[in-house]
């Protein structure tokens, strides 16, 4: 498997087992409570198969950067969390790191 596409399913299973956190009422209720488990899972499985070929640090700051961003955006969307300006300046450098990471460094390997 592609080591970009196992951290982008890893990234995408991080983001649906956070952001259904918010639904498990405490681990009160069942299927968002599985949905939360099986996407940490399956989050954690897949950063071990890019972990083949990207270096450690490159691969977890991708991942939470990444993952940070798309959790923020869900929470605005589904649970009308507010963003105010320093909260979307954050993003934003967040989203700038990932990209200077991904184009500059030698690290990454493409």
């Amino acid at each position: 498997m592609n080591h970009w596409l196992a951290l982008g399913i890893a990234i995408v299973a991080e983001v649906v087992a956070t952001t259904a956190l918010k639904s498990t009422e405490g681990f009160t209720r069942l299927w968002p409570s599985l949905v939360v488990v099986a996407g940490y899972a399956a989050a954690f499985y897949f950063m071990t198969v890019s972990l083949r070929v990207l270096p450690l640090g490159i691969m977890y700051a991708i991942w939470a950067g990444v993952g940070i961003v798309l959790v923020a955006v869900l929470g605005w969307l589904l649970y009308k969390q507010a963003l105010d300006l320093p909260a979307m300046l954050g993003i934003a450098l967040i989203i700038s790191g990932v990209v200077v990471i991904n184009l500059f460094s030698r690290t990454v390997t493409h």
